[in-house]
């Protein structure tokens, strides 16, 4: 095969195609900031005046889905392990039942703008700070990662400049957020996710002329073990099966879009309850529409290189390389189309990054600041807000400069993103699906999910599973007609690269450790539930315990009776007329709404 065209040939039209992204961007921030008289309180910035409709919102959460991970971490997946990863399809419908049909009603009938408010008003004020604190803690670690590690992959294959991208868009980013607040984060996800969706597109009609046609593409796929779609075994350390991916799967994804911040303050967000579901049941279709879009390319990345692989050939370092190497492989006679490309992959970047600044802003002024400080008036609230978004910005900025520091470690640091995800989504069901259940047993649930799941996760960092549990499918470098390459090996964590572990391995290593990486979230959630349900029904209620057994039996058939009358669901806290209306009302009733 003729070797690609040398690394490091961006053109000037590639980059007044991202620089055009970048500003149409930081313009709709300012439009918004002066729209409408601007943010006058912080219930404007944060929530956008609960005034938003289905469809704006439903393509601000396909955007902020569609990161740099399915730019350019779900090619390479489909590439290197076959298309199993369409299962997600599946994952995904369940996500959205779940969080359009539990949490939403939930959280949109309180009126909160934080979640962890909820907390408080379920059990106590200690787990709203843990949940706040946890929240914090792995958003700002994660949106670090999330603007350093595609820069680097970009940097490594393109030439691409790595600190003028980092720095341009935690800039940009920081400055629609401070000034639009989450109407500018809404309509900016909106354009962004045009941008990825017209960068997907550009990359796979190119690849089916390239291949003469997508009957080529399936058939090269076919043949080449790609197109590994059922995979029924049931053993939880295999890395993707259907029931890992569809069970770990939607344990995973729930955590995001049930119950975490970035995701849920969107939704609730909307001018009626009807409209926030729609908004998710619109995402639904969008999650599929990427998910294909990635599957394709994934397959094209494949039938293209079958027989040359550039990660074997050392052309690229890391797996997530291989879609810009093949954009600029492909492209590089359409000046601005590479562009348009690193643009769709930054633009998942902005949408994910601006997203956890507005709800890094909301969870600090809502569960850190109005507690303590409840002479405070709108407007003043309103600039906090907006000191909270620019103060926010600088940290992420200043994460993403310290995750180039950490080497390999970063990959541990994203694990444990996912890791606290289980162990929130544990206490939140607690509180919502099991009436009985106390503060006390909350607390000593999450506590033991939270170290559980450390311990899983942290233990398949240092040994990570083997070949044998991760299946990788053959890659072929028998065509290739290229001398080695000489790259700098980077470690990105954004894509799980094969390895093979080296040290000595102890006994837990191919048993605990290499369980999938799926179903540590399960494993935070369910360990967390059920010791919450224990030490609840051993505290009781109340004085007496025989209490908490009685709540737990008459409670079991509220999930399948609707309307039959059951015990309330106790709120302490703030006794405002909506929590009131919100406590009295029978469970059954609400739950099934």
């Amino acid at each position: 095969l003729p070797a690609p065209r040398g690394m490091g040939s961006f053109t000037v039209w590639d980059y007044v195609v991202f620089a055009a992204m970048l500003l149409v961007s930081a313009i709709i921030g300012v439009y918004y900031a002066f729209v409408g008289g601007g943010q006058k309180t912080s219930k404007d910035f944060l929530m956008a005046g609960r005034s938003m409709s289905a469809l704006p919102v439903a393509l601000s959460l396909t955007a902020s889905f569609m990161s740099a991970v399915t730019v350019l971490g779900t090619p390479a997946e489909i590439y290197r392990y076959g298309a199993i990863f369409c299962i997600f399809a599946i994952t995904y419908g369940l996500v959205v039942l779940c969080s359009a049909e539990i949490f939403l009603p939930v959280f949109y009938k309180l009126g909160i703008t934080s979640t962890y408010e909820y907390l408080e008003l379920r059990f106590n004020k200690y787990l709203r700070l843990c949940g706040t604190v946890l929240f914090i803690i792995q958003t700002t670690l994660y949106t670090g990662i999330v603007i350093y590690a595609p820069a680097l992959a970009l940097n490594q294959v393109t030439g691409f400049d790595l600190w003028g991208a980092v720095v341009a868009t935690g800039v940009v980013c920081t400055f629609y957020c401070t000034l639009g607040g989450l109407k500018a984060v809404v309509w900016t996800d909106v354009f962004q996710v045009g941008i990825m969706v017209a960068g997907f597109s550009s990359v796979i009609i190119r690849a089916v002329v390239v291949q003469e046609g997508i009957e080529r593409i399936i058939n090269d796929s076919y043949y080449g073990g790609r197109l590994n779609f059922w995979d029924f075994n049931p053993d939880p350390l295999q890395r993707h099966t259907f029931w890992t991916i569809v069970i770990g799967g939607t344990f995973t994804w729930t955590s995001i879009y049930g119950v975490n911040q970035s995701q849920v303050q969107r939704y609730i967000s909307c001018k009626s309850r009807f409209h926030a579901k729609l908004s998710l049941y619109i995402n639904l279709v969008g999650l599929w529409a990427i998910l294909a879009c990635a599957v394709l390319c994934g397959l094209a990345l494949y039938s293209i290189y079958k027989d040359c692989d550039p990660w074997s050939a050392k052309q690229v370092s890391a797996l997530d390389q291989l879609m810009p190497y093949l954009v600029l492989d492909i492209l590089h006679d359409f000046p601005g189309v590479p562009g348009l490309f690193v643009a769709s992959a930054y633009s998942g970047t902005l949408s994910t990054v601006s997203s956890s600044i507005n709800a890094l802003a909301a969870v600090t002024v809502e569960d850190l600041i109005k507690p303590y400080f409840r002479s405070l008036s709108e407007k003043k609230l309103s600039w906090i807000s907006m000191g909270m978004s620019l103060f926010y910005g600088g940290i992420c900025i200043a994460m993403a400069a310290l995750a180039s520091l950490l080497g390999a470690l970063l990959q541990a640091a994203l694990s444990i993103f996912g890791m606290v995800g289980g162990p929130l989504l544990g206490l939140f069901a607690l509180g919502i699906l099991c009436s009985f259940a106390n503060g006390i047993g909350a607390f000593v649930g999450l506590v033991s999910g939270f170290v559980i799941s450390l311990w899983v996760g942290i233990g398949s960092q240092i040994y990570p599973p083997l070949p044998e549990k991760t299946k990788p499918l053959y890659l072929s470098t028998a065509g290739c007609n290229i001398s080695l390459g000489n790259l700098t090996s980077t470690e990105n964590p954004l894509t799980t690269v094969f390895s093979t572990a080296t040290a000595e391995r102890p006994a837990l290593a191919d048993n605990w450790y290499s369980l999938s990486y799926l179903y540590f979230s399960t494993l935070g959630t369910l360990i967390t539930v059920t010791v919450g349900i224990i030490i609840s029904l051993l505290t009781g209620t109340g004085s007496n315990p025989v209490r908490g057994y009685v709540s737990f039996f008459l409670s079991l058939p509220v999930l399948f009776v609707q309307g039959e009358k059951s015990s309330t669901l106790q709120v302490r806290g703030q006794g405002n007329e909506m929590h009131n209306n919100f406590s009295s009302r029978p469970w059954p009733h609400y739950f099934c709404i």
